[in-house]
C-alpha cells in the first residue's frame, strides 16, 4: 500500500498529473482534462469554472499488485490548510515542478510542510513540451533553493516541441509514448545520445555512493552495478529524504506519467517502513510511538471533514493502527464521547464505494460521526492517546455578510458552521455592535470563493461587505492581577478568586496557559479545567479593540478555593475577568499582519514593480533574475494590499504576477 499526494506550485500540473496517473492504472476510462473542466479530481463547480484545486480530493487506484491512496492538494496559497492536513497523513510525495518556472513560491511552502511531516519525496518536472522548458536548469534550481541533493534517473530527449521522450538511466534505453500515452517503446540509446547518457548516469552512481556503502565498495572495485541493487539502495535514500530522484515528462501530451507510477511503487513508503507516529498517552502523561499493525488497539485521525447532502459529515480518516469495523462505536479521544462508525467508503473524488472495516496504514471515509471536527483522534477507550494536533495558519482578511432577509439569518449561521467545519483556517465571529456576522480567511480567493458557496452551493442570498484586514491584539509588559468574583444566583452563593500574571511572549510562539498556584490546597479537576477554559476564551475575546489576543502567556499563580461556594461558573467568570484587567494594564498593542509577497516580471519593468511595492510600505528583500524574468521577494502589509493585482497589472502591461503568503504580525506602524 502507498499513501502518497500531489505537491507543487498553482499551474504546475498536479491534476493533470492525477488524471493520467487514474487512466493508466485503469481507475477512469477517458482522460479528464482541468482546462475543459471535465476533470474528476475537481469535482467541485467552482473548480471546474476556476481551473483550480480548491479541496484535496482522495482517490485509490491499484498499480503492480499495490493499492495506492492518492490525495490530489491544491497549489494556490489560499487553501494551504489544505495542503497541510494533506501531508500531515501522506506517506510520500510526487513533487512537481513547472520545466520552464522551476521552483516557484508555493513550491518552497509546500516543500517546508512535507519537511516538517518528513514526507520522502521525488520530483516530476512537468511541461518538457513548453517553449523555454530546461530540465537541467530545474534541477540546478530545486538542489540551490530547496536544499536537497537532486539525482536525475531520467533525462529528456529535445525539449520544447522536438521533446519525444526519455532516456532511463537506470535500465539505459530510450522510451517513447504511443497510443495516446498508453504504449511505452523502449528502444537502444542512439549514437549521438549515448556520451550523454553515460555522463548521467555516471552522476547518478556518484550521487548514490555518497548515501550508500555497498555501492561505494563496488564502484570503487569497478564492478558492474546491477539494477536491482541501484534500486533497493535508491528507495533507502529516499526514505531518508536524502535524495530527490527527478523524473522528466509532460502530462498533458501524455509522456512520462507511467515511471512515475512505478516510481510510486519503487521508492515510496509502504506505512509500514515510516517512523511510526507519535502520540500522548493520556494516563501515563508520556508521549509514546504507535506502530503501525493492524491487530493493535485502535487509533485514527479525522484529517478533513467534509459536508454531504445525504449523508451529513464525511469524516477522512487516515488508521495509524488497528481496525475499525463499519458500524460499530469509536471514542472520540479529545472530545471524550462516543460516535458510531455507520458505514466507512472508499472515496474516488466525490464517488465512492462500501468497505467493511478501515485498517492500520489505510484512508477511508466514515459517516456517521457528528461531533468529530478536523485534528480529532478517534479510538478505544480503553487506550486513551492523542495524535499530534494540526497547525494551521492564522486567516488574515475579513469581510462582513448577512442576509437579505432576517429570517434567514439562522439559515447563515448554520452554513457558515458547516463550512468552518470543513475547513479549518475559515472562522466567524459577531461584531456585537453592529450585529453583522465577520468571516475571516486566508485571502481574497478563499473568502471569494467560500461567498460563492454560499450563494451558489447553498442558494442563499447575502450581502457582502468589502474585505478588512484582522488585526491581533498584544501585551508589552508584564503585570500580575488579583481578581474576585462572587454572585448569588437561585439563592446560593458562587465565588472564586484568581491571580494572574500576563507576560508577553516572543513574537509568533502563540499563547500559552501555565497553572503554577501557590498554596497545598487540593483543587477539584473540573475547577482547574474552568479556568482554563475562561483564560482560553479571554484569549480569542480580545482586550480593547476586540481583535484576538497572540504571544501572552498567562500563568496563575494563586486559586482561592471554598468547597461551599467554588463552582466551576464562578471560576471561568473570574479568570476571564482577571485576564482582562491584567492586559488592559499591560500595555496593549495592535498588531498588523505582514504579507510575504513574491514577484515575477519581465525585465523592462522590474524598476516600476519594486517602486509599486514601496509605495505600499513594503520592504524588498531580494531579487533574483530569471532566463525569462525577475523574481522579487518583499514584505509589505496587508492592508495596502489590497486591489494590488489592478496596479501590479497596469504598471506592467499586464505581464507581472505575484503571490501573497502570511509572514508574521508585528505592532501597527503609524504610517
Amino acid at each position: 500500500m502507498r499513501n502518497i499526494g500531489i505537491m507543487a506550485h498553482i499551474d504546475a500540473g498536479k491534476t493533470t498529473t492525477t488524471e493520467r496517473i487514474l487512466f493508466y492504472t485503469g481507475k477512469s476510462h477517458r482522460i479528464g482534462e482541468v482546462d475543459d473542466g471535465e476533470a474528476i479530481m475537481d469535482w467541485m463547480e467552482q473548480e471546474q469554472e476556476r481551473g483550480i484545486t480548491i479541496q484535496s480530493a482522495a482517490t485509490t487506484t491499484y498499480w503492480k499488485d499495490h493499492q495506492i491512496n492518492i490525495i490530489d492538494t491544491p497549489g494556490h496559497v489560499d487553501f494551504t490548510a489544505e495542503v497541510e492536513r494533506s501531508l500531515r497523513v501522506l506517506d510520500g510525495a510526487i513533487a512537481i515542478f513547472d520545466a520552464v518556472h522551476g521552483v516557484e513560491p508555493q513550491t518552497e511552502t509546500v516543500w517546508r510542510q512535507a519537511r516538517r511531516y518528513n514526507v520522502p519525496c521525488i520530483g516530476y518536472v512537468n511541461k518538457m513540451d513548453r517553449l523555454g522548458a530546461d530540465f537541467y536548469f530545474v534541477i540546478e534550481d530545486v538542489k540551490n533553493k530547496l536544499k536537497i541533493n537532486t539525482v536525475p534517473l531520467q533525462i529528456p530527449i529535445g525539449k520544447e516541441s522536438s521533446f519525444e521522450g526519455v532516456i532511463d538511466l537506470i535500465e539505459m534505453k530510450e522510451i517513447r509514448w504511443q497510443n495516446n500515452g498508453e504504449e511505452m517503446i523502449y528502444s537502444p540509446i542512439a549514437a549521438q545520445r549515448e556520451d550523454a547518457a553515460k555522463e548521467w548516469r555516471e552522476k547518478m552512481i556518484d550521487a548514490l555512493s555518497g548515501v550508500s556503502d555497498i555501492v561505494t565498495e563496488k564502484y570503487l572495485a569497478g564492478e558492474e552495478i546491477d539494477v536491482a541493487l541501484i534500486r533497493a539502495e535508491l528507495r533507502k535514500a529516499v526514505l531518508k529524504r536524502e535524495l530527490l530522484p527527478m523524473f522528466a515528462g509532460a502530462s498533458r501530451r501524455n509522456l512520462g506519467v507511467q515511471p512515475i507510477i512505478d516510481a510510486i511503487v519503487d521508492y515510496l513508503p509502504a506505512p509500514d517502513e515510516i517512523q511510526p507516529a507519535t502520540g500522548h498517552h493520556l494516563k501515563k502523561e508520556e508521549d509514546i510511538t504507535i506502530p503501525c499493525d493492524p491487530k493493535g488497539q485502535p487509533l485514527g485521525l479525522v484529517f478533513k471533514i467534509q459536508n454531504d447532502r445525504e449523508a451529513g459529515s464525511l469524516c477522512y480518516v487516515r488508521m495509524y493502527s488497528g481496525s475499525i469495523p463499519s458500524g460499530t462505536a469509536v471514542y472520540n479521544e479529545g472530545k471524550k464521547k462516543r460516535e458510531r462508525a455507520n458505514r466507512i467508503l472508499r472515496m474516488h473524488s466525490n464517488k465512492s464505494e462500501p468497505m467493511d472495516s478501515l485498517s492500520a496504514g489505510d484512508i477511508g471515509v466514515i459517516i456517521g460521526m457528528k461531533l468529530a471536527q478536523t485534528g480529532d483522534t478517534i479510538g478505544s477507550e480503553g487506550w486513551p492517546v492523542l495524535l499530534e494536533k494540526m497547525q494551521f495558519p492564522e486567516p488574515v482578511i475579513s469581510i462582513s455578510i448577512e442576509p437579505k432577509t432576517i429570517s434567514e439569518q439562522d439559515k447563515l449561521k448554520d452554513i457558515l458552521a458547516i463550512l468552518s467545519k470543513e475547513d479549518p483556517t475559515f472562522t466567524i465571529r459577531e461584531n456585537e455592535e453592529t450585529g453583522q456576522l465577520i468571516i475571516s480567511g486566508m485571502g481574497e480567493l478563499h473568502l471569494d470563493v467560500l461567498v460563492t458557496r454560499i450563494l451558489k452551493e447553498y442558494k442563499l442570498g447575502a450581502k457582502v461587505g468589502n474585505p478588512q484586514v484582522t488585526y491581533r491584539e498584544s501585551i508589552s509588559k508584564a503585570v500580575e492581577h488579583s481578581e474576585s468574583f462572587s454572585k448569588i444566583i437561585a439563592g446560593k452563593e458562587n465565588a472564586a478568586g484568581v491571580t494572574l500574571r500576563v507576560e508577553p511572549a516572543k513574537r509568533g510562539t502563540g499563547n500559552k496557559y501555565v497553572l503554577a498556584r501557590q498554596g497545598k490546597s487540593e483543587v477539584p479537576s473540573e475547577i482547574l479545567e474552568a479556568i482554563e477554559n475562561g483564560i482560553n476564551g479571554a484569549f480569542s475575546s480580545g482586550i480593547v479593540m476586540g481583535y484576538p489576543c497572540i504571544d501572552i502567556t498567562a500563568t496563575v499563580t494563586n486559586i482561592q478555593y471554598s468547597e461551599l461556594t467554588g463552582t466551576p461558573f464562578a471560576f471561568e467568570a473570574c479568570a476571564s475577568m482577571a485576564f482582562d484587567e491584567a492586559c488592559r494594564t499591560a500595555s496593549p498593542i495592535l498588531l498588523e499582519p505582514i504579507m510575504a509577497v513574491n514577484l515575477n516580471t519581465p525585465h523592462e519593468f522590474v524598476g516600476e514593480v519594486m517602486s509599486l511595492v514601496t509605495q505600499r510600505g513594503g520592504q524588498i528583500l531580494s531579487m533574483n533574475a530569471k532566463s525569462d524574468a525577475d523574481e522579487i521577494k518583499a514584505q509589505a502589509p496587508m492592508e495596502k494590499m489590497f486591489g494590488f493585482m489592478t496596479s501590479l497589472r497596469s504598471v506592467s502591461q499586464g505581464r507581472a504576477s505575484f503571490s501573497l503568503e502570511f509572514s508574521h504580525f508585528e505592532k501597527k506602524s503609524e504610517r
